[in-house]
């Protein structure tokens, strides 16, 4: 059976999503996680400005306010992955950064006023307990088997930042342009980033300067792979293959890392896709939405 262009699409948008973190990890290894961070946003800045100024549509957008808290937002989600993906295997952060869609469905219900549902209560217990296996804290299974705790509170903390955006863009998406969106969090960033750079960086060698420029295509083709697909398929039916990233993700880290997951995190790997994925379906929105959360939810 041929699988629809649309599907095609977003699966190719998880593909360069996790090559963004394998690059990202590379990256990280030699440099601080700031500096990798940007190298990001230049990128992001740069080929935001340019489609901008392509489409003749303002930089400055609409709800000002709710734009610079979006790219606050996206900044920490920036530092918390990028730390996470050079501190811990690649699919362990990978995994945790996908319980953002039940942190988006409780934000949504204190927030927007969304009611929550039973079903959303049992999958954020479920997806916690997949947490707990893969990070697996000393004081359940012992200091040698545990990950980082930084670590682990930094994925943790990038999925949190991730829901929060997440969270914003559902007022955005009614006021502002997709890419004034994405142009806002390089924007937003490179204030917080570039003293810090100037105080702990140093200089990049050529490969590193390529490392971080892979970072910046690698996750502008994941977004526009994301949106074309979402352009082309139902919304919920869409976003299921994203979770593609976290397959690519353990075939990465043990490629290129030599990251052998354990059974316990593969098992918590399971459980987190599982209710995500059930949360996911049931709230769902219209692929209009979805389309502009897509645009801008790399990190």
């Amino acid at each position: 059976m041929r699988l629809a262009i649309g599907l095609r699409y977003m699966i190719e948008g998880a593909f360069y999503f996790s090559l963004m973190s394998v690059f990202a990890k590379l990256a990280g290894a030699a440099l601080p996680f700031q500096e990798v961070v940007l190298g990001r946003s230049i990128v992001a800045l740069v080929l935001s400005l340019w489609m901008l100024r392509r489409d003749r549509v303002s930089v400055w957008g609409v709800n000002k306010p709710l734009l610079a808290l979006r790219g606050i937002l996206g900044f920490g989600g920036l530092c918390c992955f990028f730390y996470s993906v050079v501190a811990m295997p690649l699919a362990d952060a990978t995994v945790i950064h996908y319980i953002n869609p039940v942190l988006v469905a409780l934000l949504a219900a204190i927030f927007l006023g969304e009611r929550p549902r039973l079903a959303v209560a049992m999958g954020s217990v479920l997806a916690l307990l997949g947490v707990v296996l893969i990070a697996r804290p000393a004081f359940l299974f012992g200091a040698d088997a545990s990950l980082p705790t930084l670590a682990v509170l930094a994925a943790l903390g990038g999925a949190a930042f991730s829901a929060a955006a997440y969270t914003v863009v559902r007022k955005l998406g009614k006021t502002d342009h997709a890419v004034v969106v994405v142009f806002w969090i390089p924007l937003m960033s490179l204030p917080f980033v570039l003293p810090w750079v100037a105080i702990t960086g140093r200089w990049p060698t050529w490969i590193e300067i390529l490392w971080m420029l892979g970072v910046g295509v690698s996750e502008q083709m994941g977004q526009i792979r994301l949106t074309q697909g979402l352009a082309l398929e139902r919304a919920g039916k869409a976003m299921s293959m994203t979770y593609l990233q976290v397959v690519f993700a353990f075939a990465f880290g043990l490629a290129f890392f030599d990251e052998v997951p354990t059974m316990l995190a593969v098992l918590g790997a399971g459980i987190v896709f599982v209710s995500t994925l059930w949360i996911s379906s049931l709230e769902s929105r219209p692929a209009k939405l979805a389309r502009v959360v897509a645009d801008i939810d790399a990190v």
